[in-house]
């Protein structure tokens, strides 16, 4: 039996022999392509070359290209783990021809591999073609059934919709019909009962298919229609777990070689065992299969967080802790635990993980500790949700909020409320999370027009590192509307603008044409193409142009990117040779830096690292820029390549100290380092586990924010009258504060101590009963804590309704003995959210103590009227 490595080796080998160029996968995280968040498909990084805006070195391409699906047109996770065959991330095996070969040839290969090489049985494969679209106006491919009937009989080849055989990788953008190769896994028995061909594209488990050859040969436009490409390409994709699945007969691809080892280990540290319990079954594939995608985004420069593609993997991330925290019995971290096996079985094909397995892990972990207190506040929540509910019912929104805020799974609230005799508000759930989707779609909806042609150009030009003008022509155009603002974007065949990428914000400037400047506020890559982003929508017409760059602009972001490069080094210099770049950002006003480093960076290092930057800018090093420099020879001279970044064959190599300060660029910097003038720290703060964050500015900026900083030195000064030592007097300050603070504590509890005499004092015995109603007068809520509880040590059978009001914050305590709760069936936290109505507030908490803060202390006598009443009531 082939083992993985040996499939994947195969496919490359067999694509190689057929004169194809074998290329690297591209990141998983995409970052130059407006329609994409993640690479969904092996051909996203060709698309620029399928659409003509851009050549490829090769006419034929093959490769394995890490693959996630969760979010867009292709999303695949809630049916991941519930299936035995869905992943989140996955490997892609395709190849690929630009203008090369087409159908005839794509379809021979690719029977050839599975027949010959791979031996999978001729009668077991099914070809589905397309059967053509009215509303496109497309025939069925003839074409494709003739080149499959060569090798396959004619009642194989099935026929489909667009919906199964008409490959489109977004709204808009490169598409074409396809052909899926399909195989039957089913044992002989089953296959002569139903034929195999019923089952194709009916999400049968044991029919599945394992090949796409998509033949590209249209633009979906903005308005629906389809335009002919310049050239007629292939893309192929063939699912690399599907294909271990067939070739090493088991019923699953979590049953394969692929999948086994990380669900080995699993069992061991949980102490469960695969394949026995649906539940836990379903646990076990998420587990594994989240666990692969979160460590390789990771490993390609994605951290979680709150916003974009970090958001995604952070609920990647949570769903898979989600899952073991329900179904394993699972209480502390565990993915990490898997990682050393995960990354010692894909070292050799993605040595990425295994050179940040130890940030990885470490990120990881702390990721799940959070997400695990959050669970925990959560059950403290539904607690109390539960403590206060006046029905049976808990109210949607209430269990939207656990679900959006403590990241509460609903089907957990449902069976906590069920345990308690209680049921949900489905509607309002469903309500709540509806008017949250419609809102983000809302937020995030835009509407791009087709694109407008004035000249046809095979590339874009860049010439921004040697000018900030040119003369050009306009090749294309069109209008984008963004949350109810319209602007134009617009392509040059020639321009100096900088179009963000690598942290750095894209240029401004304008664009004159005739009669009309053009506001540049923003430039922008898409996939390969400058895209420039002007204000307005005007017609625009042919014609030579002028584009200008804002010097000023250009000028201070240069400043800040060429910093940047010194405050890497000066990192490395100061923390250590583990410090590595994990996300930068920087324009005109200031510039953002995060690295890698598990502990703050205390202010002696700060102080030390910005002097070494400041050390160099003084200097006056020179800048040194290599452009084309092939890559293996800028590695070879030190220069820091980022995780997550795909460079080409040819590199640039920004040079400030060839000991110390060597980088893979392609932004734009200062030619000596005294153009920045000066450097200044911040802040520093962590923005994720082992990841540290530092802001800083230079120049202009950082002379304002030293000059702040005086200013208000010279405030402070002068508030303290202008001591000869402004530390020592300061010191004195805080400390004299201290003590009276501690002086104010101490009469605070005492006049809590003679508050809790008087009350004992005026105890009313009702029943059996000891009861206290009283105000406390200004006493804070901590107080009203302290006393209650005191109370309730020294006297039995009590039940104490206080009320204090300092600082015109009024609040109520309830306190009530465990076994008058029991007796008489009472809940503080219920009946102080009732007397708080006066008060203007509410409140809640346990059954034997709770509190409540308002905004009206006139309400005060009220509430403790109602309270008293009720009680006597109650007792008598």
């Amino acid at each position: 039996m082939l083992t993985s490595t040996q499939i994947r080796e195969q496919f490359l080998s067999f694509f190689k022999r057929k004169e194809h160029t074998i290329v690297a996968s591209a990141p998983i995280v995409v970052k130059d392509d407006p329609t994409l968040m993640f690479t969904n498909a092996g051909m996203n990084q060709f698309k620029d070359v399928f659409l003509g805006n851009k050549k490829f070195h090769s006419s034929r391409v093959a490769d394995t290209q890490k693959c996630l699906r969760v979010s867009g047109k292709h999303n695949d996770l809630e049916e991941v783990g519930v299936d035995t065959y869905h992943h989140t991330m996955f490997e892609m095996l395709g190849n690929w021809s630009f203008g090369d070969y087409f159908k005839k040839e794509a379809i021979a290969y690719s029977w050839e591999l599975l027949t010959e090489v791979y031996k999978i049985d001729k009668d077991r494969i099914y070809i589905t073609v397309f059967k053509g679209d009215a509303e496109d106006g497309l025939e069925a491919d003839s074409e494709a059934i003739e080149f499959w009937k060569e090798w396959v009989e004619e009642d194989r080849v099935l026929l489909f919709d667009r919906k199964d055989n008409f490959w489109e990788m977004g709204d808009v953008g490169p598409c074409g019909p396809c052909s899926e190769i399909h195989v039957d896994l089913r044992n002989e028995e089953d296959r002569q009962k139903i034929n195999g061909a019923s089952l194709v594209n009916m999400d049968h488990p044991q029919v599945i298919e394992i090949w796409n050859l998509v033949f590209i040969e249209f633009n979906r436009m903005a308005d629906g229609k389809l335009v002919s490409l310049p050239a007629k390409h292939i893309d192929t994709g063939m699912g690399f777990e599907r294909l271990c699945m067939v070739l090493q007969g088991k019923h699953s691809s979590y049953d394969t070689d692929v999948f086994a080892p990380t669900i080995s280990k699993l069992s061991e540290v949980t102490g469960k065992t695969y394949g026995i319990q649906k539940e836990i079954d379903i646990a076990f594939r998420v587990i594994v299969d989240h666990l692969r995608a979160i460590t390789f985004t990771i490993a390609d420069g994605q951290l979680p967080s709150n916003t974009g593609a970090g958001y995604v993997i952070r609920r990647i991330l949570r769903r898979a802790v989600r899952y073991y925290y329900n179904f394993l019995d699972r209480e502390e971290p565990t993915l990490v635990l898997l990682l050393d096996t995960l990354v010692n079985q894909f070292k050799h094909v993605f040595p990425e993980v295994e050179k940040q397995q130890d940030f990885i892990a470490k990120l990881i972990e702390e990721e799940e500790k959070s997400f695990l207190r959050t669970l925990s506040s959560g059950l403290k929540r539904l607690d109390a949700l539960l403590a206060e509910s006046s029905g049976s019912t808990l109210n949607g929104k209430d269990v939207f909020t656990l679900y959006d805020t403590y990241g509460f799974p609903v089907d957990l609230t449902r069976l906590i409320a069920a345990e308690h005799n209680y049921t949900i508000d489905e509607a309002g759930f469903e309500k709540a999370l509806a008017e949250q989707k419609s809102s983000s779609k809302e937020d995030a909806a835009k509407d791009i027009e087709d694109w407008i042609i004035l000249n046809r150009g095979e590339e874009v030009s860049f010439t921004g590192y040697d000018t900030l003008f040119e003369t050009t022509k306009i090749l294309k155009y069109r209008y984008v509307t963004e949350k109810k603002n319209t602007y134009t974007q617009v392509v040059l065949e020639i321009t100096p603008f900088y179009a963000e990428s690598g942290g750095q914000q894209g240029d401004k400037g304008k664009i004159e044409l005739e009669e009309l400047e053009l506001e540049v506020f923003d430039t922008k890559k898409e996939n390969d193409l400058i895209v420039h982003y002007v204000k307005g929508t005007q017609t625009l017409s042919n014609g030579i142009v002028l584009a200008e760059v804002d010097p000023q602009n250009r000028a201070l972001s240069c400043k800040n990117h060429s910093a940047t490069h010194l405050l890497h080094a000066a990192l490395k210099h100061v923390l250590g040779d583990h410090v590595e770049q994990k996300g930068s950002s920087l324009n005109a006003n200031a510039l953002r830096f995060d690295f890698n480093h598990f502990s703050k960076v205390t202010d002696e290092e700060l102080k030390a690292i910005e002097a070494w930057v400041n050390d160099r800018i003084f200097a006056g090093v020179n800048l040194d820029e290599r452009r084309n420099v092939p890559k293996e020879e800028a590695l070879a001279m030190g220069a820091n390549a980022l995780f997550g970044e795909k460079y080409g064959d040819k590199v640039r190599v920004i040079v400030f100290d060839p000991e110390e300060s060597v980088e893979l660029c392609g932004g734009t910097h200062v030619q000596n380092t005294a153009e920045i003038g000066f450097f200044k720290i911040t802040h520093e703060t962590a923005v994720a586990a082992g990841v540290r964050r530092i802001e800083a500015v230079t120049a202009q900026k950082a002379l304002a924010y030293v000059n702040d900083q005086i200013n208000i030195l010279d405030e402070v000064r002068t508030l303290l009258n202008h001591p000869a030592d402004t530390v020592k007097t300061v010191q004195a300050v805080v400390e004299e504060s201290h003590q009276l603070k501690k002086k104010l504590e101490q009469f605070e509890k005492l006049q809590w101590q003679n508050a809790k005499e008087s009350l004992k004092q005026k105890v009313q015995s009702i029943g059996g009963v000891n009861l206290v109603v009283q105000p406390l007068g200004a006493v804070s809520m901590e107080g009203i804590k302290k006393i209650a509880y005191d109370l309730k040590n020294e006297i039995p059978d009590l039940i104490a309704l206080l009320a204090g009001d300092a600082d015109d914050k009024p609040g109520l305590g309830l306190i009530i003995s465990e076994n008058l709760v029991t007796d008489h069936n009472l809940h503080a936290g219920k009946l102080v959210k009732e007397f708080a109505k006066h008060i203007q507030g509410g409140g809640g908490g346990q059954p034997f103590f709770a509190t409540a803060g308002g905004r009206l202390s006139a309400g005060i006598p009220k509430a403790l009227e109602e309270g008293r009443a009720y009680f006597q009531n109650l007792l008598q």
